[in-house]
């Protein structure tokens, strides 16, 4: 498998390993419970959006693949709207 996606996808990661240190050091310093699970939601909503680019990327670059060859991808669609599904 290749990640082809660019920076951005990294730089998402990398934003969301970010937060994990920030919400590690909120609990050290025995922050508010509401103030940790905003930040643990807004983790959970960048790694849903990270998920999702790396699946429909994938999906794209496999469809076209998939089309070229004169194979039907209707399966491979299922099987992503499936991963997505899962991820949750």
């Amino acid at each position: 498998m290749e990640y082809n996606y660019g920076e951005d996808i990294k730089r998402r990661l990398k934003r969301i390993e970010g937060q994990i240190r920030g919400v590690l050091k909120m609990m050290d310093e025995q922050k508010n419970c509401k103030e940790v699970v905003a930040q643990l939601s807004a983790v959970r909503n960048a790694s849903d959006r990270a998920i999702a680019q790396i699946v429909a990327e994938n999906l794209q670059r496999c469809l076209l693949e998939e089309q070229v060859a004169g194979r039907d991808t209707g399966k491979m669609v299922k099987e992503a709207v499936e991963l997505l599904v899962k991820s949750r």
